[in-house]
């Protein structure tokens, strides 16, 4: 079961730490709480976050708002945690040099550890470019990674449905890629341009 989400004023800090398969170390960057919807909780990324995994950082040139999905029996989309981009986002190869508006990880369900996001990622990526194309990103890694990490089968299941439910929801353009993230981009700008933590 999901631990409850955090009852924080909107600019509270928040922690998000990403792992792989077996507890390794992935991905983390500190965040802001902006707050919930229907579709889950929302927290933003400023502008000149650093982002680091082991071996590797980099500082994101854009605001960002990701969205948490809050959990729903059979509803594989739990499986996710969606980024949506601002302007100013850089390009990814997959891409060809498009700015990325969407970047979706396909992940175990993320659960709250007080103020700490946690989910594991599971490679599988649902990307859209600024010129409205979608696609699957990383199959190969995830073929890999689900042998050599052991992913027990019904991980593999799960994963493959969440990533299937994501691309069909965002080609789409079905709630929460509809547009939703919108408000929380202008929560987030407000936030920093107060000067949020």
């Amino acid at each position: 079961m999901a631990a409850p989400r955090p009852a924080r004023p909107a600019g509270s800090p928040v922690r998000c730490a990403m792992t792989k398969w077996g507890d390794r170390p992935h991905w983390t960057y500190e965040a802001l709480w902006l707050g919930c919807d229907e579709h889950g909780d929302w927290v933003g990324v400023p502008r000149g976050t650093r982002f680091t995994r082991p071996g590797h950082t980099f500082v994101g040139p854009n605001e960002q708002v990701v969205l948490v999905p809050r959990p729903a029996d059979g509803d594989p989309t739990a499986w996710s945690l969606a980024t949506f981009h601002g302007p100013g986002a850089g390009s990814l190869p997959p891409l060809g040099g498009v700015p990325v508006a969407l970047y979706v990880d396909v992940t175990t369900p993320a659960t709250w550890d007080g103020g700490t996001l946690r989910a594991v990622d599971l490679d599988l990526d649902v990307l859209a470019g600024d010129d409205g194309r979608v696609l699957v990103d990383d199959e190969d890694e995830f073929d890999e990674h689900r042998v050599a990490l052991g992913y027990p089968d019904e991980v593999v299941e799960a994963a493959r449905a969440g990533c299937a439910a994501v691309l069909a929801a965002v080609r789409g353009g079905h709630p929460p890629y509809d547009g939703a993230h919108r408000r929380w981009l202008d929560a987030l700008a407000a936030l920093t341009a107060s000067g949020a933590p």
